[in-house]
C-alpha cells in the first residue's frame, strides 16, 4: 500500500464522517425538534435551526480537511486552485451559519465585551 493511496483513504473516510455528521446531526435535531414541539415547547424553531447550524459546520470542517489532506498528497497547481476555491466557499458558509447562530460574525465579542459565545438554549 503506497503512502499515495492511504492519504486519499484517509480524506475520504474524514469527508464521509463530515457528511455523516450533517446526516445525523440533522436527523437528530429533527427528532428531538419534533419532541419538543409536540410538549409546545418555546422558540422551538430557533432552537432547531442553531442546532442544525452546529451540526452542518462540524460537518463542513471535515470536509475541509479531507480536502486538505487530499490535496497536500500531491499538489498541483490546479488542484490547490480548486481546493483555494472550494475552502473559500466553505468559509463563507461557515460564516454565515456563525451568524446565524449567534447573531453576530467570529471575530466579535459577545454584547458585554466578552469572547464567550452565548449560552445554548435549555430544554
Amino acid at each position: 500500500m503506497s503512502i499515495s493511496s492511504v492519504v486519499g483513504t484517509v480524506g475520504t473516510v474524514i469527508d464521509a464522517g463530515g457528511v455523516g455528521i450533517i446526516v445525523v446531526g440533522a436527523a437528530v435535531v429533527s427528532v428531538i425538534a419534533l419532541m419538543r414541539w409536540s410538549r409546545h415547547r418555546a422558540d422551538v424553531y430557533r432552537w432547531y435551526r442553531e442546532q442544525l447550524g452546529r451540526s452542518i459546520l462540524l460537518g463542513l470542517e471535515l470536509l475541509v480537511a479531507g480536502d486538505i489532506i487530499r490535496t497536500a498528497d500531491a499538489p498541483t497547481l490546479t488542484g490547490v486552485i480548486i481546493l483555494a476555491g472550494i475552502v473559500l466557499i466553505r468559509t463563507v458558509l461557515s460564516f454565515s451559519l456563525e451568524v446565524e447562530i449567534t447573531g453576530r460574525w467570529p471575530w466579535q465579542s459577545g454584547a458585554d465585551g466578552s469572547d464567550a459565545k452565548p449560552a445554548p438554549a435549555q430544554s
